[in-house]
């Protein structure tokens, strides 16, 4: 076998083995918004694994792929992704938190006003 077969094959696996967690991680989020309880929690389980799963699917897709021109493209969806989920997750809950959905038990600190409008800057 030459050198370069065997890095082939080393990478193929790992592209393998980044393709499977990932889907495992994405498998896990759909199913824990199914079944956790309240919307912190379902909140949480789709940005946290969903968000890692698509990152190890588009390891794997680049180190199967290893052009250039893919690489990039897989990196800027990367990139979205990891700034648009964060941003979706805080205004889902900032909404959920001014709708009083919450259960005021589960939260440490409520930062909301108890009238429901804006906080006033300290």
């Amino acid at each position: 076998m030459s050198p370069d077969s065997v890095l082939e094959t080393v990478l193929d696996t790992a592209a393998v083995v980044c393709l499977a967690g990932g889907a495992l991680l994405c498998l896990a989020a759909g199913v824990a918004l199914v079944r956790f309880p309240d919307l912190l929690s379902r909140m949480h389980a789709a940005t946290k694994p969903q968000v890692l799963g698509l990152l190890l699917v588009l390891l794997g897709c680049g180190l199967r792929l290893r052009t250039s021109a893919d690489v990039t493209t897989l990196v800027l969806i990367g990139a979205f992704q990891l700034a648009t989920a964060p941003v979706a997750a805080h205004m889902v809950g900032r909404a959920a938190l001014r709708e009083r959905r919450p259960d005021p038990d589960l939260l440490v600190t409520d930062e909301l006003p108890a009238d429901g409008g804006p906080s006033s800057p300290s």
